[in-house]
């Protein structure tokens, strides 16, 4: 009888690991199809460089992106590295296939190289993006 419970056991053993084995298979596929659905950002340039820029010159420059995913994009939030850059994203979902942009402005006021980032914030398939402006401010002449 001993031998029965065991090769009840056994057999039991093996019935729990193709379970396991067959759902963790099963469950790649889930994660895959997830993958697939999501938006994609797709960026002209992740770095804008502003060159030699004279002091209280215009400080507005734009990301461009594309949707290459399959699936809406939202842009939930976007942080930049210092109180002297401010960016602002679409209002509106970017849809698969459509292209938007993200305006950077960047306080000219400040003589000097800089180099800020800006962290994009969303749903898609990279929740955070990283993108950089780069450049100099001159001293403008006097007034």
């Amino acid at each position: 009888m001993k031998i029965k419970t065991i090769n009840q056991e056994i057999a039991s053993s093996a019935v729990v690991s193709l379970i396991l084995c067959l759902s963790l298979f099963l469950s790649s596929f889930s994660i895959y199809a997830q993958d697939e659905a999501l938006g994609e950002l797709t960026f002209k340039t992740e770095t804008i460089d502003f060159g030699a820029v004279m002091q209280g010159e215009n400080g507005l420059r734009a990301f461009s992106f594309t949707n290459t995913g399959n699936s809406p994009v939202v842009i939930s939030d976007i942080k930049t590295s210092c109180g002297c850059t401010v960016a602002s994203a679409p209002d509106s979902p970017v849809l698969p296939g459509e292209t938007a942009q993200i305006e950077v402005n960047y306080d000219t006021k400040r003589i000097g190289k800089f180099s800020k980032s800006i962290t994009v914030i969303s749903n898609a398939r990279e929740s955070r993006k990283i993108l950089k402006i780069i450049g100099e401010i001159k001293k403008g002449p006097s007034k």
